[in-house]
């Protein structure tokens, strides 16, 4: 089914790594800089995942055994660094997302730069070590961003979506790996409602939003390949949502067959073999 399959350590038939974006209120302050602070609604429905669902979703992955990866914008970080210790206590992988959710084709590419390395320091400072990874917000991401992380050492990125396998991106500052998403396993779809950002769609039941991710589990382990849900605490990790989530990746684990590992690992099992992955060129 695939024209570059990789096969997974372990003699596992399939990976997956559950993602998770910790924006919080940065979503708000980003579209809404000049009266943020006043829309109480959309700031306390952002606080709700670092504090609330985030411990709900963490509580789950010991239960399971799992270590996972979460993107955070750097500034969320600052505002939240009990979830940061959470975060890393457990094991898990914090990944690099904006300084405060700014979509970069919105600013200079100075000015981005600037953003950038300020939420590095920021990584640094709090978890001890630069991040490998990196998504885009909004996915927005552009020739010079992955010039910029691969500058950096980024292993690898999650932002664009050329193909169902991580997938090797090259461009003339050099290379790396893309862990590619897609809008069918990404949670803004079925349970976004978010009037101040311009994103109103119509609510669906939690087992009808999960199922989506349920059915694109199943094609991709039967095929052998990488199942990556990319989801948000504040949407996903309300109760309902994150019960179903939970039968869900219960399930997966019961087959004794995926590869459950955090996006760095997979990342670097893919770039080891280079070789057999396909290329995109991009400049």
């Amino acid at each position: 089914m695939f024209l570059n399959p990789i096969t997974w350590p372990k003699g596992k038939q399939s990976a997956a790594s559950i993602t998770f974006d910790i924006d919080a209120d940065s979503l708000i302050r980003a579209a809404r800089p000049e009266d943020a602070e006043l829309r109480l609604q959309a700031i306390s429905m952002g606080r709700y995942g670092p504090t609330v669902a985030v411990p709900r979703i963490l509580q789950t992955y010991r239960r399971l055994g799992l270590t996972q990866t979460f993107f955070m914008p750097a500034w969320v970080m600052e505002q939240y660094p009990a979830t940061v210790e959470a975060i890393l206590k457990d094991g898990h992988e914090i990944g690099h997302h904006s300084w405060c959710h700014e979509d970069p084709m919105e600013h200079s590419d100075a000015h981005e730069a600037d953003l950038f390395e300020r939420a590095l320091e920021v990584h640094v400072h709090m978890t001890g070590r630069a991040p490998r990874g990196y998504r885009a917000p909004v996915y927005s991401l552009t020739p010079k961003m992955v010039d910029r992380l691969i500058a950096h050492g980024f292993l690898y990125d999650s932002s664009m979506m050329a193909d169902d396998l991580p997938y090797l991106v090259e461009s003339a500052a050099g290379s790396l790996i893309e862990m590619p998403p897609h809008w069918g396993t990404d949670d803004w779809p079925p349970f976004a409602h978010f009037a101040e950002i311009d994103y109103l769609m119509p609510v669906r039941a939690p087992s009808d939003g999960v199922r989506a991710f349920a059915e694109e589990f199943d094609a991709m382990h039967e095929a052998g390949g990488f199942w990556m849900p990319v989801l948000h605490p504040f949407l996903t990790g309300r109760p309902a949502r994150w019960r179903e989530m939970e039968k869900l990746i219960e399930r997966a684990l019961s087959t004794g067959q995926v590869w459950f590992a955090p996006m760095e690992e997979i990342a670097t099992h893919a770039a080891a073999m280079r070789d057999h992955l396909r290329c995109e060129k991009i400049n």
